[in-house]
């Protein structure tokens, strides 16, 4: 019977430098292999932790969640060392994320974030390291016949992680391993240190080797054929079977018992399902609720001003009711908060003559937040439902699109950036991917075939969003063609097909921001560009949202740049000739000569109303007033469109077909 191994060492897609590991395929593996843990060790960084972490718990493996960092070298910082870090519980996963945060805004060397080990506490708690292996610094003191040095870092490493350092051993064809791996077990055997064994799995099969160079080719600017590329990895860096590397390290079999100890001691728990409001300032003697309470009432008698006298009186029971309404699942979901930062960063905007969209989206439909100011449209007078921004019966946070000047819309950010803390706020990372069209002409530069040839096979893909190679060849019969017959394209697409989608870089989300109640690396690592100021999240929109954290959208609008710019320029005119200013939110929105505008489909650059198709559903439906205009905009999207709904419609309005109500 072979003894249980568990991979510690592994380096996922989002690994960005190297790793074409994808975390579902990881989490397969392990069960086929029959390991009960497997860890994610992703080049200093967290990226993929929630989608791995919820992936492994899915499929009943133990998801081990650390990684692989730079260790700053005094003598050459071009060439920092390497330490593994595993989070032991959620006091280490706070520490790691904390050091690889720290790593990106104050260790950047040539590109490689790197730990500075006067930043490393006594005792490291909750944390498990493995030393690095050969690329460690003890590894690389022992392969410079330096024992007493090797020895020296050895022991500050058990000092900062009693109990918890190991060194890492590998047999994965690397020049110079064996002799590295000779020199650690006798330096184990000094100081009485536990070794581990790894293999710095990169891909999954050994047949993936030459896609995982193509990759790190990509990403290191080079071509496959390069005499003088350097040659970091090995076919043997696949995700290994337990026998096999039981086989593999049968004359150390403690370095295999000794995976299964590391993964029987890590165990780091994330609780999904609640959420982390950032605390808004409330007056003393006064609860968040009651300050919302008042706030909206507030609101709502300034906003009845508003309403014609006759309607006025009528209307009162109703909006007293929906409002009442709305604050008792607001404040029963425990939102009162979101509503009030929303609010607040709106009026400062305003206040400071920035300018601020009217809202959209499902958050339209709520009357507290029209008494706000967070929304300029009136839900009840629209018919807008509230239950399509916030349901008891389908918990999720509320979402608030909220539009600003392109040009001014970073000083909002950083007002709330001041007014919450620095540490606890940051924009949110996206993560380009290697798309159908971009990996074709990726992967064609790397295998140095010529631009033309790469760029015609390119074009043979359909511009869709959403298209995959897989698909292009299923629709395109050129391509599958060419495919069939030549074994070149066949072998660049193949190429292609296994890293189509994978994460290639780190950017920023155009509008998402992220507001904690705490330091944010309470919940996650922050991730800077080098010689970059702005910090972002360690993890996308996605994961942060299933950690609990409050996802802020403060969204560029060029359209509100472009109106302010006109209202401006206009009112200058205006003043020259003794006339009063006008003042764009009193402009009727039933003028006539407007619609006649509308009508002729001259749109261009009119937000949503400016696509082609667009334009030829205006000459089709002549809208007339504000609804029929809010009815375009609802009914141009696929499924009304494929419908039919959309030809009943219009036929409606122009009496063609008699209108039926249910």
């Amino acid at each position: 019977m072979s003894r249980p191994f568990v991979h510690l060492h592994v380096h996922t897609e989002f690994s960005l430098a190297d790793g074409i590991v994808r975390t579902d395929d990881l989490v397969k593996s392990a069960v086929r292999h029959g390991m009960p843990a497997v860890a994610i060790t992703d080049l200093s960084n967290l990226f993929g932790v929630i989608k791995f972490y919820q992936a492994a718990c899915a499929a009943g493996v133990k998801p081990i969640v650390g990684s692989d960092v730079w260790l700053e070298n005094p003598t050459d910082p071009h060439k920092p060392y390497r330490l593994v870090l595993l989070c032991r519980n959620h006091e280490g996963y706070r520490r790691l994320c904390r050091l690889l945060t720290r790593a990106y805004v104050d260790g950047q060397h040539s590109g490689k974030p790197c730990l500075n080990k006067s930043w490393f506490e006594s005792p490291m708690v909750g944390l498990i390291a493995l030393s690095g292996a050969q690329d460690g610094d003890v590894g690389q003191s022992l392969l410079t016949n330096n024992a007493d040095q090797a020895e020296a870092v050895a022991r500050a490493y058990q000092e900062w992680f009693p109990d918890g350092f190991y060194l890492e051993l590998q047999r994965t064809g690397q020049p110079f391993q064996e002799d590295y791996n000779h020199a650690a077990v006798a330096l184990a055997r000094r100081l009485a240190l536990p070794v581990v064994a790894t293999n710095n799995v990169v891909f999954l099969e050994q047949t993936d080797f030459d896609a995982h160079e193509v990759r790190v080719c990509i990403q290191d600017g080079r071509v496959l054929t390069d005499a003088r590329r350097p040659r970091r990895y090995t076919p043997q860096q696949y995700f290994r079977g337990t026998p096999e590397m039981t086989d593999l390290f049968a004359d150390i079999p403690e370095a295999i018992d000794n995976t299964a100890e590391i993964a029987r001691r890590c165990n780091l728990r994330f609780e999904f399902g609640r959420y982390y409001l950032p605390a808004y300032p409330v007056p003393a003697g006064m609860t968040i609720d009651e300050l919302l309470r008042e706030n909206s009432h507030a609101g709502l008698e300034a906003r009845r001003r508003l309403i014609p006298d006759d309607r006025r009186e009528n209307s009162r029971i109703t909006y007293r009711e929906r409002l009442e309404l709305e604050l008792s699942i607001i404040i029963k979901m425990g939102f009162p908060g979101y509503f009030l930062i929303v609010a607040d960063f709106i009026q400062w905007a305003k206040h400071n003559g920035i300018p601020v969209g009217p809202g959209r989206g499902s958050g339209s439909g709520s009357l507290v937040a029209y008494c706000l100011g967070i929304t300029e449209l009136d839900p009840i007078k629209y018919d807008l439902l509230f239950e399509r921004f916030l349901n008891p019966e389908r918990v999720s946070l509320p979402d608030f699109d909220v539009d600003f000047c392109m040009e001014r819309r970073d000083e909002v950010i950083e007002y709330v950036t001041q007014r919450y803390g620095a540490d606890r706020v940051a924009q949110i990372i996206t993560h380009g991917t290697m798309a159908a069209k971009a990996v074709v002409r990726d992967v064609g530069r790397v295998m140095d075939h010529p631009y033309g040839y790469v760029d015609k096979l390119a074009k043979l893909i359909p511009f869709e969003i959403g298209m995959t190679l897989e698909r292009a060849l299923e629709i395109e019969p050129q391509l599958a063609e060419r495919y069939q017959k030549e074994e070149d394209v066949r072998d660049l697409l193949d190429t292609a097909r296994t890293l189509e989608g994978m994460a290639r870089s780190a950017g920023k989300h155009a509008g998402g921001v992220v507001i904690a109640p705490g330091p944010l690396t309470d919940f996650m690592p922050l991730y800077c560009e080098q010689g970059g100021k702005q910090t972002v999240t360690g993890l996308d929109m996605e994961d942060v949202e299933k950690i609990g954290l409050v996802k802020f959208d403060f969204l560029g609008l060029r359209t509100l740049t472009i109106i302010d710019k006109a209202v401006k320029t206009i009112n200058v005119e205006r003043e020259s000739k003794g006339e009063s200013p006008i003042v764009i939110e009193q402009l009727a929105i039933d003028d006539p000569v407007t619609y006649a505008l509308i009508k002729s489909a001259r749109t261009t650059a009119l937000f949503q109303l400016e696509s082609r198709g667009m334009k030829d559903l205006i000459q089709r439906l002549q809208p007339d007033n504000f609804e029929e205009i809010v009815a375009l905009v609802a009914l141009f999207r696929p499924g009304p469109l494929q419908s039919g709904m959309v030809d009943d419609f219009i036929n409606r309005k122009h009496k063609r077909t008699a209108i039926k109500y249910l």
